[in-house]
């Protein structure tokens, strides 16, 4: 029997959308420990492509309810909060193992509609400032927004399967996404030296909770 969407209550969708722009703001953290800047239209940039791949996912999941049984969206949304809070805290893990060993490649690179973007994870914010101009331009801050947003497309669209006021879980996100970029940044730059700032494992900790909440 199918079922009736319900609304994401206001702390569940803070807790959704903080958990989901954590990555935002240690990716800010570090550049401004790199002295490079983020723009205001770069940081709005990473805002509206994260807050708009989000829409997306919270729309195609809202879709394909309607053809779920309610007894399988539950599982559905709780198994990928729960697989997506794992992965965060196995990614931090991972991280702090390969920065203490020094391990990670500088050469790590992937290419994302023809822009090559070079990323260091926690090691070297200025590989990311691909021309060298200690300034994320709009092209450098589309790749990396689309990165960062791989997360919001499996949480946004299990979540999507359950709830129906997206309107208000967009607007989070687009106040919380660019709170977390201009905030990462500016502290960055306020820090004397450059430091590994390893947050996922909180990412995946509020991820996990939000699924056990989702069990109630």
């Amino acid at each position: 029997m199918f079922h009736a969407l319900n609304s994401l209550s206001t702390l569940d969708a803070v807790l959704l959308v903080s958990a989901l722009s954590m990555d935002a703001f240690v990716a800010s953290f570090a550049y401004g420990t790199s002295k490079i800047k983020i723009p205001f239209k770069s940081a709005m940039t990473i805002n509206l492509v994260c807050s708009t791949i989000l829409a997306i996912a919270l729309f195609m999941g809202s879709i394909i309810s309607k053809y779920i049984p309610s007894a399988f969206t539950t599982s559905i949304c709780v198994t990928v909060l729960l697989m997506l809070g794992m992965a965060k805290l196995f990614d931090s893990t991972l991280k702090a193992i390969l920065i203490k060993s020094g391990t990670l490649s500088r050469d790590l690179s992937f290419k994302l509609f023809d822009f090559k973007f070079f990323l260091r994870v926690c090691l070297d914010g200025t590989e990311a400032d691909v021309d060298h101009s200690y300034e994320l331009s709009p092209k450098e801050s589309f790749s990396l927004a689309v990165a960062l947003s791989l997360d919001g497309l499996a949480a946004g669209f299990s979540t999507g399967l359950m709830v129906t006021n997206y309107v208000e879980i967009i607007i989070f996100s687009l106040v919380i996404n660019m709170v977390a970029v201009l905030l990462g940044c500016f502290l960055g730059n306020k820090v004397a030296q450059k430091s590994e700032l390893n947050l996922s494992w909180l990412s995946g900790v509020t991820l996990i909770l939000l699924a056990f909440l989702k069990l109630k």
